[in-house]
């Protein structure tokens, strides 16, 4: 069933011409005829989280894994983001690492979690926490850590207009929060920071 309450394309290309005309263009000039219609398009991929379900890509799980218990870890999984305060793009990497307690989960189902979380309006702190959170409330590992770098273009597009940075935030459940050699062992394992 169709949301009555989410305007339509043709709704979001005429506030796009709108905005074009703020910022002092002719929506109408040759170069722009078709700039709606794509702004429209690209939203649509950008956003398309709204529509997945997290914990869905978890739902399948693996129990034949031979008594496996140790860290599982996922890093450098790239994504592009939009912050909520002035929908410019976040750019970044996370990294997973997980206990298992019994079963694990495909790898690529992590990646989707990212991916589901990422494109949406975000923050980055609130993302590390929704993305641990559900790892942590679907698969029930002994534990759980969540860091993610971004670079956030609303700082070095404008404003402060400073470039080469990033963010670090960080989420640790479980044994990776109780236990300081698990914690260790995986932002060992990850390696963050530059010139890695």
């Amino acid at each position: 069933m169709a949301d009555s309450s989410k305007p339509t394309r043709e709704q979001a290309e005429a506030a796009v011409r709108t905005l074009l005309a703020w910022a002092g263009e002719d929506p109408t000039r040759e170069g722009l005829i078709d700039t709606p219609k794509r702004v429209a398009k690209a939203y649509g991929d950008w956003f398309s989280g709204y529509a997945m379900d997290p914990d869905e890509y978890l739902a399948r799980t693996f129990e034949e894994v031979a008594g496996y218990d140790e860290l599982i870890v996922l890093r450098d999984i790239q994504f592009e983001s939009h912050c909520e305060h002035h929908m410019a793009p976040i750019i970044g990497r996370a990294h997973i690492g997980y206990l298992p307690d019994g079963k694990v989960v495909g790898i690529s189902k992590l990646a989707r979690v990212v991916e589901a979380y990422a494109r949406r309006f975000q923050v980055q702190e609130k993302m590390t926490s929704q993305i641990a959170d559900c790892i942590q409330r679907v698969l029930q590992p002994r534990g759980v850590g969540v860091v993610i770098e971004g670079a956030h273009e609303c700082m070095t597009t404008r404003g402060v207009h400073k470039r080469g940075v990033s963010m670090i935030t960080s989420k640790m459940l479980g044994g990776f929060r109780d236990d300081a050699r698990t914690r260790a062992e995986f932002l060992q394992f990850i390696d963050v920071g530059p010139g890695r």
